[in-house]
């Protein structure tokens, strides 16, 4: 009787429940979830992978416990205390590992990486924060890859399997030639584990990139002039027709009756999203900066106490951003999540048009949840406190305390 089915994709993190389940040679199903779409969406509504279901309907979802599951279902205890830890410390030091690889590399590198195939959006400040980050993670592997074979024994572990994934996006567009040689204790153990039994069959005929991916902006697109219609002599044959009701006029912005600025709003935006922020783009706002069109405002959440989880408050504010599309035209800002799991807060600032908030924010059914302090540009501790929230470079003061930026989104 089969021990179960894992759901398994094209994606690198169904790698490992795959390379495990032919390594330790289970009678485990492996199917792709497209094949069998129905069936899938009921077992996992989420119908994120890698997934695992027991022929009894126990459910796994996350990769790393997928692993540790597949693992202690196989009967081969030496394998299990190689890719497992023979002893708590071993094992401690392989979740450590996995769980950095999993978590902080992997993230960042699929924040470079993305923008600049154009799987998503291009903020140069994400990209670069993320490579600054991806450098940081790196640094840590190389130190310890250049002491130790593989990541925590002299023996492949889940760490090395999951983190040699987690390194493999990087290796494809963003790892060239340059960056393998300042790495090359990191490009040793990489080459090492896709050539190894256990993982080689996930990369045949893998390629290195000498030259990392770069940003392309995209191509304006010209406007086809369209030729000019000879109107016709139609006065003549017009037949009368009763008259219609003109059909309803949808209501304007209210800030549109403010009328064309001076200060160019698109531009800024282009301006922030392309230059670096501290040394080019905030001198170019502030020596545009028109506070007779444009008002500045300190937003911040009112139920600060009640956020738990950093990654929830991001989802928080992002909601938030996604409810003010109608006013985006009119509008720009960041708002930041500072502090840690369950003790943690956000705030922003915003430039709007004209000098209310209201106008601008209650399109947003939440908007009433945050509150809304106008901030006076010539004030020096105001002026700042904008540089910092669309910076995002510096720790932000809390009753006097400093609380770490730990993520944010842009309304742009």
């Amino acid at each position: 009787m089969s021990l179960g089915t894992v759901y398994a994709n094209f994606r690198m993190r169904s790698a490992i429940p795959r390379v495990l389940v032919k390594h330790l040679g289970l009678d485990v199903k492996l199917v792709d979830p497209t094949t069998c779409e129905a069936q899938f969406a009921k077992d996992f509504p989420l119908k994120k992978v890698p997934d695992f279901i027991s022929p009894k309907g126990y459910k796994l979802t996350e990769v790393m416990a997928i692993a540790f599951y597949l693992i202690n279902l196989s009967e081969d205890t030496k394998a299990q205390d190689r890719l497992l830890g023979a002893n708590l410390q071993e094992r401690a030091q392989i979740i450590r590992w996995q769980s950095l690889a999993n978590n902080e590399l992997l993230p960042n590198i699929a924040t470079v990486f993305q923008p600049l195939k154009g799987d998503k959006p291009y903020f140069k400040k994400i990209v670069d924060d993320a490579s600054s980050n991806l450098d940081n993670f790196a640094s840590i592997f190389e130190e310890r890859l250049k002491d130790y074979t593989y990541l925590v024994t002299e023996n492949i572990s889940l760490a090395d399997i999951v983190a040699a994934v987690c390194f493999t996006r990087g290796f494809n567009y963003l790892f060239g030639t340059q960056w393998r040689k300042e790495h090359p204790a990191i490009t040793r153990w990489f080459k090492t584990m896709i050539d190894s039994e256990i993982m080689k069959d996930e990369y045949i005929d893998f390629q290195f990139i000498d030259e990392p991916l770069k940003y392309t902006p995209p191509k304006k697109e010209k406007k086809e002039q369209q030729p000019k219609k000879k109107e016709a002599k139609k006065e003549a044959k017009k037949e009368e027709k009763p008259a219609e009701a003109a059909p309803e006029k949808k209501p304007k912005h209210p800030l549109e009756l403010l009328g064309k600025s001076t200060f160019v709003l698109d531009e800024w935006k282009r301006k922030y999203s392309n230059e670096d922020t501290r040394p080019v783009a905030l001198p170019w706002f502030w020596e545009h900066y028109n506070p007779e069109e444009y008002s500045l405002w300190k937003v911040e959440y009112k139920y600060n106490d009640e956020l738990t989880l950093t990654f929830m408050s991001n989802n928080l504010i992002g909601g938030f951003f996604n409810r003010l599309t109608g006013s985006t035209k009119y509008m720009f800002g960041a708002m930041v999540v500072y502090g840690e799991n369950n003790d943690n807060g956000i705030v922003g600032a915003c430039m709007v048009r004209g000098q209310e908030a209201p106008p601008a924010f209650d399109v947003a059914p939440d908007w009433e949840s945050y509150s809304y302090v106008k901030l006076d540009h010539t004030n020096e501790e105001d002026k700042e406190f904008v540089n910092n929230m669309w910076a995002w470079d510096k720790p932000v003061v809390v009753n006097g305390q400093n609380k770490e930026i730990v993520d944010g989104k842009v309304l742009k």
